[in-house]
């Protein structure tokens, strides 16, 4: 399941035009890429769940995608745990792939695969890389297992890391989910605290969660840069004769115009973008300047 019914609240006002898991990344929409990555590693189906704007998955975004995905409504946002507790008749009765729709990562889904299957772990949560103890949202003992979450600390941290947003869940975990909440707070503390293990997997490299316009546009560089590419033109741009480009994005049937350096830049799809012009994401409808730096939110 991908869950994709959040309001994307910080990362306004791009979430004014589309829904955070359609805002363009490196060649194509986040939630198109999960997509990809999911059918690539042998799924046939997935579900998810819509709120804000859920007019934007239209019958045209489907029938791009290389998987079967059936779409739930929610007219009020039910949160990660009950998204899925939701969900439960369309998703059966094994295990769950949870994928959260603003989460950008590098995911080796069938080595994940592998691991779950070798753990007796109610859950096997995906984290970024792994950083010393009491560093990261989550606290991991000598074997990878989660022993401190939010207020829960059971003691034997040796190192951490911080939540991707990715998780398998098992049918055993699946039963605690709430109607209305949370996956971490009603679901995994409970099940910790009444002696149970959720497992973790470790990243390579880090993950992004496309919260903000600045890990937004952080994200895109850093899909440039994992793919050795100072820029991506989509084949369907236009880029005008005294522009010159540098970490920058132009997506899909997008125009650069002007004169000069386009630096650190995405355009989106049918967005025309004016030269000079820096630290900024263009959309159809207005340009959204990013303060430089980060903050600190990817993982």
């Amino acid at each position: 399941m991908v869950l994709a019914a959040g309001l994307g609240t910080r990362l306004a006002p791009l979430t004014h035009e589309v829904p955070k898991p359609l805002v363009w990344l490196g060649d194509r929409p986040l939630i198109d890429d999960i997509l990809a990555r999911l059918a690539a590693q042998g799924f046939s189906r997935v579900v998810a769940n819509t709120h804000h704007l859920a007019e934007r998955f239209d019958a045209a975004w489907k029938v791009r995608q290389p998987l079967d995905v059936t779409l739930v409504h929610e007219p009020h946002i039910l949160g990660t745990g009950g998204g899925l507790a939701n969900a439960a008749g369309l998703l059966g009765k094994g295990d769950v792939l949870v994928w959260n729709a603003d989460i950008a990562a590098e995911l080796d889904v069938a080595k994940l695969l592998a691991a779950h299957d070798g753990s007796d772990a109610v859950a096997t949560f995906v984290t970024g890389p792994i950083k010393p103890s009491r560093a990261g949202t989550l606290g991991l003992d000598a074997s990878g297992g989660i022993v401190r979450v939010r207020a829960f600390d059971a003691g034997g941290e040796v190192a951490s890391a911080d939540y991707a947003g990715i998780a398998i869940l098992r049918p055993s975990l699946r039963k605690r989910l709430p109607k209305d909440g949370c996956l971490v707070g009603d679901a995994l503390i409970p099940a910790l605290q009444n002696g149970e293990r959720a497992a973790t997997f470790s990243l390579a490299t880090p993950f992004f969660d496309l919260g903000t316009p600045r890990l937004y546009l952080d994200a895109n560089i850093a899909w440039l840069a994992r793919r050795g590419l100072d820029s991506y033109l989509h084949p369907s741009a236009v880029i005008g004769p005294e522009v010159s480009l540098e970490r920058c994005v132009v997506a899909a049937d997008a125009r650069v115009e002007g004169r000069g350096v386009l630096k650190d830049v995405v355009v989106w799809p049918a967005a025309t973008a004016l030269a000079p012009l820096e630290s900024a994401v263009v959309t159809p409808n207005r340009v959204v300047n990013v303060e430089p730096g980060s903050d600190q939110s990817s993982g």
